[in-house]
Formats: structure tokens, C-alpha cells, sequence
């Protein structure tokens, strides 16, 4: 009996022991997966908080500028030369600059993208530095069109062909820069740019009459008139058609072809009476034809549609 009780006892006693580590290893496994399940939850918060480059890619991703413009721009707060930050607000500004309709907005959202991504442009790595030069080609480009002074074509031009000289290829690029070489009066380079443009995008009708413009601007009427035929069958945009009309009828005035002109303006006016352009290069028709007093006519009711339509000013200035 005595033997077996002591057995017994170092039986208990072992089985105590051994509770006691499995106790004791159950709860430490507790504890370490409570805190490591309270860390990933901090950390997925941290991670994924609304102003982590997580939630600024997302936001990307989407195409939701604004949140991309508010997020980096807390970010920048932060760490003011992030390059991932100062890249995409620079972005985010330019798209919601294109999109806005009062031009004193937009123009400060262009500001906004020029000086964050000249300063991206700064730390960029080889990888992101031509899309950036691409960006800086675009915005500048925007900001001369909306501007009261036309300063920043030569700058679009710089950062386009820089981009492109690194490799970066945009369906857009080669349009931009036949735009903005239009704007520096280069009206051949204009042309190759937009020949180029056509080619990756066939059949366009925006291009063509560009294309036209910059024809009859070297002079090059017929060929000029080529593209317009192309413009007048493919387009379904009455403001482009009634612009090919424009063009052409200033191109049979000048090549003396004064009865088929005047039906070119005709026939817009009968579209639009209010047309300023066709009442303007009508009386440049009658003038040409030696009718002044019908040419000052038409030059007032141009001026009375479009007050500032600066070639009438000046005619009705000269012809006093």
C-alpha cells in the first residue's frame, strides 16, 4: 500500500507539472496570437490609412484625381521631396486643370502640376523621368492655350521631344507638338508632326483640317484643298465642316475663282447667318473685286456678331 501511494504521488506530480507547461505554452501561443493579430490589424490600418501611397496608387487606379491631388498633396506635408507624391499631384493637377471650365481655376491647377513635377523631375528615376517630360509637354501645352499670352509653345515642344528622344511613345505626342509648332508660326515641321499624327490615327477629321490650315498657311493651296475634301466626307462636326467651308472659300479667292468662293460663303451663311468668319471673308471676296462699300458692309456685320474679330478691325481701320 505505502509503495503504491508514493507512486502515485510522483504520478500527480509529473501530470501537474506537465498541466502546468501546457498551461503555461497555451498561453503564451494566446498572447502572441493576440498581438500579432492586434499588429496586423495596426499595421493593414496604417498601411491602407487615407493618406498612404497604398491608398494614393488606388486612388490612381480608379482615375479619381481629386483624390490623388488631396492625398499626395497630404503626403507631400510629410515628407516634402516624396517623388511618388510630388509625380502624381503634378498629374492629378494637370487632369483636373483639363477639366475644368473656368480658366482662372485651371490655370492654377497647371501652375500646380509645372512645379510639382519639375520638382519630381528633380529625383526621378530613369524609368519615370520621360513620362514626366511627356507631362511637362502637355501641361505647358494647355497653359498656352488658355493663357492671355501665348509664352509656352517653344517649352511643349522641348519636353515633348525630350520625351520622345528617351523612347516614350503617346498616340497624342506627335499632335501636341504639330499644335504647338502651328503656335511658333513652323508651319512645315507643324505639318510632318500632324502627317505623322494621322498615321496613328486614320481617318481622323480634327487632323485633317489641321493639316489643311498649315497647307494653306505655306502657300500650298491645292494640297490644302485635298485634306479638305477628305475633312467634308468623313466629318459629322458642324463647326469643323463649316470651318473646311471657310478654308476653301479663302483658297478659290485666292485663286481668283470669285464666283465659286462666293458660294462657299453662301451656303455657310444660309446655314448660319451669324457666321462672323464667312461675313468677314466675304468682303474680302468683294474687296478683291473692288466693291468696297459691299466689302465694309460685310466687315460691320462681322464686327456686329464678333466685336474683337481682329482681322475686320483692322480692315475696317485700313479701309477708312
Amino acid at each position: 500500500m505505502k509503495r503504491g501511494t508514493k507512486s502515485d504521488g510522483r504520478t500527480m506530480r509529473r501530470e501537474s507539472k506537465f498541466l502546468a507547461r501546457f498551461l503555461l505554452v497555451l498561453f503564451t501561443v494566446i498572447i502572441l496570437s493576440a498581438i500579432a493579430v492586434l499588429s496586423y490589424f495596426f499595421i493593414d490600418r496604417h498601411i491602407h490609412n487615407s493618406n498612404s501611397v497604398v491608398t494614393l496608387y488606388d486612388s490612381w487606379e480608379k482615375y479619381d484625381y481629386k483624390a490623388v491631388y488631396d492625398i499626395s498633396n497630404n503626403i507631400i506635408d510629410r515628407s516634402f521631396l516624396h517623388n511618388t507624391a510630388r509625380t502624381l499631384h503634378g498629374y492629378s493637377a494637370f487632369y483636373l486643370a483639363v477639366s475644368e471650365v473656368d480658366n482662372a481655376v485651371a490655370q492654377n491647377y497647371l501652375d500646380e502640376a509645372l512645379n510639382n513635377l519639375r520638382i519630381a523631375m528633380q529625383n526621378a528615376t530613369d524609368e519615370t523621368l520621360p513620362q514626366i517630360y511627356y507631362m511637362l509637354g502637355k501641361t505647358y501645352f494647355f497653359k498656352d492655350r488658355i493663357s492671355d499670352y501665348h509664352y509656352y509653345a517653344d517649352l511643349a515642344v522641348e519636353y515633348l521631344l525630350k520625351a520622345q528622344s528617351l523612347g516614350y511613345q503617346s498616340n497624342d505626342t506627335a499632335e501636341y507638338l504639330g499644335l504647338s509648332y502651328a503656335e511658333l508660326g513652323e508651319t512645315q515641321k507643324s505639318i510632318e508632326a500632324f502627317t505623322e499624327a494621322l498615321l496613328e490615327r486614320e481617318a481622323d477629321d480634327t487632323l485633317l483640317l489641321a493639316i489643311a490650315k498649315q497647307y494653306y498657311k505655306s502657300g500650298q493651296g491645292a494640297a490644302a484643298k485635298q485634306y479638305l475634301q477628305r475633312v467634308t466626307e468623313l466629318t459629322k462636326n458642324e463647326d469643323l465642316l463649316l470651318q473646311s467651308h471657310i478654308l476653301l472659300g479663302q483658297i478659290l479667292t485666292d485663286e481668283e475663282k470669285y464666283s465659286e468662293a462666293q458660294k462657299e460663303f453662301e451656303a455657310i451663311l444660309e446655314k448660319n447667318e451669324n457666321s462672323a468668319d464667312a461675313h468677314y471673308a466675304l468682303g474680302v471676296l468683294y474687296e478683291k473685286q473692288g466693291d468696297l462699300a459691299k466689302a465694309r458692309a460685310e466687315w460691320r456685320t462681322c464686327l456686329r456678331i464678333q466685336v474683337n474679330h481682329p482681322e475686320a478691325s483692322i480692315k475696317m481701320s485700313d479701309s477708312r
